[in-house]
C-alpha cells in the first residue's frame, strides 16, 4: 500500500514536471495567432465596453463597432496617450444591410472581420508598442494582410498613439 502511494506520487510529480517544462519552454505561438505579431482573439471580448461605431465607405461598405478592455477604456476616459501596456481594442466589422423591419435603418449583416490591437511595448517595440491581428471566422488572415496594419496606422494616426478610434461621447 505504501509503495502504491509512493508510485502514484512519483507519477503525478513527473506529469506535473513535464507539463510545466513544456509550457515554460514552448516558444510556439498559440493556435489561431496572427502571423507577425502572434495576437489572438481575446476571450470574453464581446462583454467589453463600447468605444465607438464607425462606417466604412465602399468598396468595404461596412459597419464597425470598437470595444475595449478596462485598461483601454480607462485610458480613453482620462485622455491618456500613449495608451498603457495591457490596452486591447477589438473592432467588429459587418457588411451593411437594410433593415427588414425599418426601411430607413442600416443594420449589421454578415460579419467580415474581427480586428485586434494589443499594446505591449516590450513585446512589440518595432511596431510602436502595438501588436495586430485580423481574423475571419476566428482564423487569422495571411501575412500579406497583416503587413498592411502598421503602415496604415503609422501613415494616418501617429499623433494618437497609432489608434484611429476616438471615444464616442
Amino acid at each position: 500500500m505504501k509503495f502504491a502511494f509512493l508510485g502514484a506520487l512519483a507519477v503525478s510529480s513527473l506529469a506535473v514536471g513535464i507539463a510545466a517544462s513544456q509550457s515554460a519552454g514552448s516558444a510556439t505561438p498559440p493556435e489561431n495567432a496572427s502571423p507577425i505579431y502572434g495576437v489572438t482573439i481575446p476571450e470574453g471580448y464581446r462583454d467589453w465596453k463600447f468605444i465607438a461605431p464607425a462606417q466604412e465607405a465602399p468598396p468595404l461598405d461596412e459597419l464597425r463597432a470598437v470595444l475595449g478592455n478596462d485598461i483601454a477604456i480607462d485610458a480613453y476616459k482620462k485622455g491618456t496617450l500613449p495608451f498603457p501596456d495591457g490596452s486591447i481594442l477589438v473592432k467588429l466589422a459587418y457588411k451593411r444591410k437594410q433593415s427588414t423591419e425599418f426601411a430607413p435603418a442600416t443594420v449589421p449583416g454578415t460579419p467580415t472581420t474581427v480586428q485586434v490591437m494589443v499594446k505591449d511595448s516590450k513585446k512589440y517595440p518595432d511596431s510602436h508598442g502595438w501588436g495586430f491581428g485580423r481574423f475571419i471566422d476566428g482564423k487569422p488572415v495571411d501575412v500579406a494582410q497583416h503587413e498592411t496594419c502598421l503602415s496604415c496606422h503609422v501613415g494616418n494616426v501617429r499623433d494618437h498613439d497609432y489608434v484611429f478610434t476616438r471615444y464616442a461621447p
